[in-house]
C-alpha cells in the first residue's frame, strides 16, 4: 500500500462520522425542543401571538415549543438575545414593530441590527392602528377634523413617545394638516381611562384596544389604517375611505431567526407557520381581538422580510417628521 493511500485511510478513520455524511443524512431539523423569545411581558399582543403560534406549529414540527418572556428596553433586550443565539433554528424571536422598526430610530445603543441580524420566517398577525375620538368630538370627516383642530385644542394619546402609534399619528398629521397635540402615555392600557373620561380628545391605538370601547359607545372609531373595514365594526371607515390614499399602519407580529440560519431550517419553520396561521381555530382567535388576517404573500420568509424593510423606511420617515433622535 503506497504512502498516500495509507494517509488517506488514516484520515478517514480518524474523522467523525458526522463529518463524512451529507446534511440530509444527519438528524433532521428539529430533533429537540424549540424556544420562542417574546421580548415583552406576558399578557400583551406579542405574547398572545407567540403562544398561539407555539401551540399551532409544535405538532407540524414534531417538537415542543416553549415561550420565554424576556422583557426590557422596549423589546430590544429579548431581540438582542435571539440575535446573538446560535443560528440553528432552536431560538427564535417573536418580533414586532418596537424591536424591529421603531427602536432603531429612538434607541442609540442597540446590541443588534434589525435588518442584518435576523432572517424572517413569516408574518402571523396584523393589528391595524385606529384613530379613536371621544363621543364629544363631532368630526366625522378629515376636513371637519382639521377645521375643528384649528378652533380648539385636540389632544391625541399614544402608548408612548416613539411608539408605533406615535409614528402613525405623526404620519396622519403630516397627511392631513390637522393640528393635533400628542400626549404620550406609558403603555397601551394606561391611556384608555383618560380617553373615556375625556381628559384627552382621543388616541391612536391598536384595533384590539379600540374595538371594545367603540362597541360600548365609550369611544368612536374615526378611522382605521387598514385596507378594508373591520369585520367586527363594518360601520367604521378606513383612512382610505376618508381620502388618505394608501394610508396603512398596523402593529405586526411575526417569527424570525438569527441571521445565517440554514435555508432548509428556515423553510421547515416557514412551512409550519403557514400551516398554523391557516387553521380556522387560530384565525378565529386573532379576528376576535380585532386583528386582520395576514395576506398569504406575507406569511413566508421573503414576503415578511420585504414587509419589515418597508416598515423600517416608514418608521425612518415618521421619526424624522417627529424630530425623534436615538437616545
Amino acid at each position: 500500500m503506497n504512502l498516500i493511500r495509507r494517509r488517506l485511510l488514516a484520515t478517514l478513520a480518524a474523522a467523525p462520522l458526522s463529518a463524512l455524511l451529507p446534511r440530509a443524512a444527519l438528524a433532521a431539523f428539529p430533533d429537540r425542543g424549540i424556544k420562542f423569545v417574546v421580548p415583552f411581558a406576558a399578557g400583551g399582543n406579542a405574547d398572545l401571538v407567540g403562544r398561539l403560534l407555539a401551540e399551532g406549529m409544535g405538532p407540524t414540527l414534531g417538537q415542543s415549543i416553549v415561550v420565554e418572556n424576556r422583557a426590557g428596553a422596549g423589546g430590544s433586550l429579548g431581540a438582542g438575545v435571539v440575535a446573538s443565539s446560535p443560528p440553528d433554528g432552536y431560538t427564535l424571536l417573536i418580533g414586532s414593530n418596537g424591536p424591529l422598526t421603531v427602536n432603531p430610530f429612538v434607541q442609540a445603543k442597540l446590541s443588534y441590527d434589525s435588518l442584518k441580524d435576523f432572517v424572517a420566517i413569516g408574518l402571523a398577525n396584523l393589528a391595524p392602528h385606529t384613530l379613536v375620538l371621544h363621543p364629544s368630538i363631532p368630526a366625522k370627516t378629515v376636513p371637519e377634523l382639521v377645521a375643528l383642530s384649528k378652533k380648539q385644542q385636540l389632544s391625541i394619546a399614544t402608548s408612548g413617545a416613539g411608539s408605533a402609534g406615535h409614528l402613525t399619528l405623526v404620519r396622519f398629521i403630516a397627511a392631513t394638516g390637522a393640528n393635533l397635540t400628542h400626549v404620550p402615555y406609558r403603555g397601551g392600557a394606561t391611556l384608555v381611562p383618560d380617553m373615556i373620561a375625556g381628559n384627552v380628545s382621543g388616541g391612536m391605538t391598536e384595533m384590539s384596544t379600540a374595538l371594545p370601547q367603540h362597541k360600548g359607545g365609550k369611544l368612536r372609531i374615526f378611522a382605521v389604517a387598514s385596507a378594508r373595514r373591520p369585520a367586527l365594526a363594518p360601520e367604521a371607515p378606513t383612512m382610505i375611505d376618508l381620502g388618505l390614499k394608501d394610508f396603512l399602519a398596523a402593529s405586526y407580529v411575526g417569527l424570525l431567526a438569527p441571521a445565517k440560519t440554514p435555508p432548509d431550517v428556515v423553510a421547515a419553520l416557514e412551512k409550519a407557520l403557514i400551516k398554523a396561521v391557516a387553521a380556522k381555530s387560530l384565525q378565529d382567535k386573532f379576528l376576535a381581538t380585532g386583528a386582520e388576517l395576514v395576506p398569504e404573500n406575507l406569511q413566508n420568509s421573503k414576503g415578511f422580510g420585504e414587509y419589515i424593510r418597508r416598515e423600517f423606511e416608514n418608521a425612518r420617515e415618521a421619526a424624522k417628521l417627529a424630530g425623534l433622535k436615538p437616545q
